[in-house]
């Protein structure tokens, strides 16, 4: 079985995984989203992107680069989250 070749550049990551954090806090907010589900929106989100936008040539590719933007987005989130409660805790005393 041959491994299929993935082509992607750094604009698909660049511009795919900011839209799904948004995206995400937006569904968060609005739809009232228990905070245990919101990783799996995300990933869902990334998933879709991917497949339907950034990858459409090739289903597999699509599955995997999704996971790639999906859990990108939930890493960039929670370092984001991590540090600006870092930050206010410190500056507090």
């Amino acid at each position: 079985m041959d491994f299929p070749i993935i082509h992607t550049n750094v604009w698909d990551a660049v511009t795919a995984v900011p839209i799904i954090i948004f995206m995400t806090q937006l569904i968060k907010i609005f739809l009232k989203v228990p905070k245990k589900y919101v990783p799996t929106v995300a990933l869902a989100l990334g998933l879709i992107i991917s497949v339907c936008i950034s990858h459409r040539h090739s289903l597999i590719a699509g599955i995997f680069m999704g996971g790639f933007y999906g859990y990108a987005a939930i890493g960039s989130y929670a370092s984001l989250k991590t540090t600006v409660t870092s930050f206010r805790n410190n500056s507090r005393t």
